[in-house]
């Protein structure tokens, strides 16, 4: 199915593998997507589940072609169904039509007829019996081994990752695996097989990248409480801390976690907490001291369906709102949003380096649907700027740690430093850290925190924008892939459109944003979540026009790139959010 195009162009092709929680589909996805990187291809592979710790259903979903993939598509070319059982779990999520394939074993029981329904054709081959026919065989590696065929993929590179994967158990197991993945390759149907190419890719979690990110900005202490999405986060990052002379500290609940890295980073120790929603909620207090004693520290939320324990296991971005007003009393701090999986790396180095800068809060947001995704890309990027904390030196006095600098930024002493004694806490203080009540202090200080950050110069890191052309689409985090698919799409039909991809959301780039929507005739706002939580922040902040309209879909079916575009061109009237 890869054969190429009349433009020479080898087209994208997307792999859904669904069955029972424990068939093996995630495993059997994440092979698949080793494969596509080792024949030189970019890929993407996200995945979905019930809440249930063991069983339940299960789906892994692999988007890969000749260039870089960030969103999944509108339809799903093949299906490969290693049972059938709580399939309907997965109509919605898994969009079949009548150019669709579906690949399944007629003795694990007939195709549903909702399946059928899509008009897709079944291809069915004997994968149980293929699998029995050799000792310890796995029914989801001869489905491999057929959807790889039919993918037009190199059977070597399925055999070099499988050995990769399953070598980790035994060599047994590794050899089992490969025998199954020749049965089912050679029963499959004949397609092209693409040559393997030796082009260096990196295959990453957006949560490993997130903590990639992390390190290379510097953090040496993470505090935190396992919630899903965000625990790969940690479970990556602990023994790679160590390495680097830092560490990851488990705490009893996401109060002590924030308070813990306050006290690291208190003490010099660039510091960090991974959570999600509920997690986040928790932490709120803890972040309004940090704001308030301008202590840097950063939060790497990964969104879940909510609120509270919601959908854990799916996608949503609806932690905007509290990441922007969360926080009690006037707290300005910084919020961010990672727009892809490899952008998880520059986006969260960049806001360990801005948090130290500044001395303030930095909250990153990803989600679901970017922490648990995996990708095929090239190496990321890494930010040359250090952007290092402002530090007193032995020699300041009298100390100040809280001067009314121009900048809003002043030196931050460590503790046990000479001369360098300052109180730090939660109440309101005067230039030397005295404790106040004073309503100048009060106003003085406030405007300090604020000024800090409203005129750092952020450059134009702000956000990502590609494309030009009258249609504007403006968007956030994990929705920007299917965003600028859409944009691609629209522009390819004579409709020609740009996408906006905050990057740095709060504070606002007030300037930027009017300059990169100028000219623009319809401007529709995208993102995942029921409320339209970016749209109307963005008019709260006066910084769209009032014909502007919204796109908001709630989790966790995703975003694709079709729905967008026909929202885009659709009359403005048929936005419930339109503004009149």
């Amino acid at each position: 199915m890869l054969q190429e195009s009349s433009s020479g162009q080898r087209p994208r092709l997307s792999i859904a593998i669904t069955g029972s929680g424990g068939s093996g589909a995630v495993t059997t996805g994440s092979i698949l997507l080793a494969a596509v990187a080792r024949a030189g291809f970019y890929g993407l592979m996200t995945r979905s589940a019930g809440p249930q710790i063991r069983g339940g259903e299960s789906a892994a979903m692999v988007r890969f072609g000749p260039s870089p993939v960030n969103s999944i598509d509108d339809r799903f070319d093949i299906l490969v169904a290693l049972d059938w059982l709580n399939i309907s779990r997965f109509l919605d999520e898994i969009p079949l039509d009548g150019s669709s394939l579906i690949l399944s074993d007629p003795a694990g029981g007939a195709v549903p007829p909702a399946i059928l329904a899509s008009g897709a054709q079944v291809v069915a081959l004997p994968l149980k019996a293929m699998a029995d026919a050799v000792a310890g065989g796995r029914l989801n590696m001869a489905a491999l081994g057929a959807a790889g065929a039919m993918a037009g993929l190199p059977l070597a590179a399925l055999e070099i990752e499988a050995r990769a994967t399953l070598g980790k158990k035994s060599a047994s197991v590794a050899d089992s695996a490969v025998a199954c993945l020749q049965a089912g390759y050679a029963a499959a149907p004949g397609q092209p097989v693409a040559e393997m190419a030796g082009t260096e890719r990196w295959n990453m979690s957006g949560n490993e990248a997130s903590g990639l990110g992390a390190l290379r900005g510097g953090i040496r202490f993470v505090a935190a409480y396992p919630i899903t999405p965000a625990t790969e986060m940690l479970e990556w990052l602990a023994p790679r801390l160590e390495k680097v002379g830092g560490g990851l500290l488990q705490a009893e609940d996401e109060l002590a976690s924030v308070n813990m890295i306050i006290g690291g980073s208190f003490g010099g120790v660039p510091s960090m907490t991974a959570t999600s929603g509920p997690g986040l909620s928790l932490m709120m207090e803890g972040l309004g001291l940090a704001v308030a004693s301008e202590t840097p520290i950063v939060v790497a939320n990964v969104m879940r369906g909510g609120p509270s324990t919601g959908i854990p296991t799916k996608s949503e971005q609806s932690d905007l709102n509290i990441a922007l007003y969360g926080f009690h009393g006037d707290a300005p701090h910084l919020v961010l949003a990672a727009t892809d999986i490899r952008d998880c790396v520059f986006t969260t180095q960049w806001a360990v380096r801005l948090a130290e800068h500044l001395q303030t809060v930095a909250i990153v947001l990803t989600d679901q649907a970017l922490g648990q995704s995996r990708t095929i890309c090239a190496p990321p990027a890494s930010f040359p700027d250090p952007l290092p904390r402002l530090t007193a030196e032995p020699g300041d006095a009298p100390y100040r740690r809280y001067a009314l600098t121009e900048s809003g930024i002043s030196p931050m002493a460590l503790p046990g430093q000479v001369g360098g004694i300052y109180t730090a806490d939660g109440l309101e203080h005067n230039p030397r850290g005295t404790p106040s009540s004073m309503a100048k202090d009060h106003a003085a200080q406030s405007e300090k925190r604020q000024r800090k950050l409203q005129n750092f110069a952020y450059g134009d890191s702000w956000a990502e924008i590609s494309g030009t052309g009258p249609i504007a689409l403006v968007t956030w985090g994990s929705a920007t892939g299917a965003v600028v698919e859409a944009a691609e799409r629209l522009t390819a039909a004579g409709q020609p459109a740009r996408a906006i991809a905050l990057r740095l959301i709060a504070p606002l780039r007030h300037a930027d944003l009017a300059q990169a929507l100028a000219g623009a005739e319809e401007i529709l706002v995208v993102e995942q979540n029921q409320g339209a939580q970016l749209f109307h922040y963005l008019h709260a902040e006066q910084a769209l026009p009032a014909r502007a309209r919204s796109l908001a879909q709630p989790g966790p079916l995703p975003l694709r790139p079709g729905d967008i575009v026909t929202a885009a061109l659709a009359r403005p009237a048929a936005s419930p959010h339109q503004e009149q």
